[in-house]
């Protein structure tokens, strides 16, 4: 049975829905409250889940990054224990550095709920391992903050190493501006293909009647063999 860590801060409002996700899938799930200064032992996967951690005070996860428990995820990772940030989580991830670029506001100032087309770009990782490239999946969307920025040369970096994930498009696949990403991007790995962080939430896309089960094999990819 496949043993994951759910951090959860003060604000966090999706850790119970990830925990109900990777339950269903038959895994031992663990809340690790953000005061903790170590994650638990023999686990496969920490998970920084959604929501407005400190309340999105000064910048989405600007706060977070100074809690006690973020030391232990960067070693986590450092020592490639596959990471997962959704939403707020991956506004967390840029802030620690263990993904590039930043999140910024939408570029048209609103908070944005919807179901979403997004595409596969890569697939050749553990995330996205079970879809075909180009496969168009339909996943929820729920942020203020989902503008995903790098420059120029960091761009250029991702698309090499093939860290782009996600892409924001439309029901045919065309590239759609969402949120004003760069590049219409939705979600990005590490170099090293074992941290992970997407703005949509594939906890919200388990059952068909919340719309949609292609979150499913993005969670079953994270811990397969």
């Amino acid at each position: 049975m496949r043993s994951i860590a759910i951090l959860q801060f003060p604000g966090t409002n999706c850790d119970l829905d990830t925990k109900y996700a990777f339950e269903k899938l038959g895994c031992k799930t663990q809340i690790v409250w953000h005061k903790e200064t170590t994650l638990p032992t023999n686990i496969d996967l920490v998970v920084i889940p959604g929501g407005f951690s400190y309340g999105d005070y000064l910048r989405a996860g600007a706060i977070a990054k100074f809690s006690p428990i973020i030391r232990a995820v960067v070693e986590y990772a450092d020592s490639g224990g596959r990471v997962l940030g959704i939403c707020n989580g991956f506004q967390i991830l840029t802030e620690i550095g263990l993904l590039e670029g930043a999140l910024k506001r939408n570029i048209n100032l609103h908070f944005i709920s919807k179901l979403q087309s997004i595409k596969v770009i890569n697939s050749d990782n553990a995330f996205l391992q079970k879809y075909e490239e180009g496969k168009i999946l339909y996943i929820p969307i729920a942020h203020a903050d989902g503008n995903y920025y790098i420059d120029d040369s960091g761009y250029k970096k991702l698309k090499e190493n093939g860290q782009i994930l996600l892409q924001y498009t439309d029901a045919r696949g065309e590239r759609e501006i969402v949120n004003g990403s760069v590049d219409s991007i939705a979600g990005i790995c590490n170099r090293d293909r074992n941290v992970f962080g997407l703005m949509p939430h594939p906890e919200r896309a388990i059952e068909s009647i919340l719309g949609s089960e292609d979150g499913v094999k993005m969670l079953e990819g994270l811990i397969s063999e």
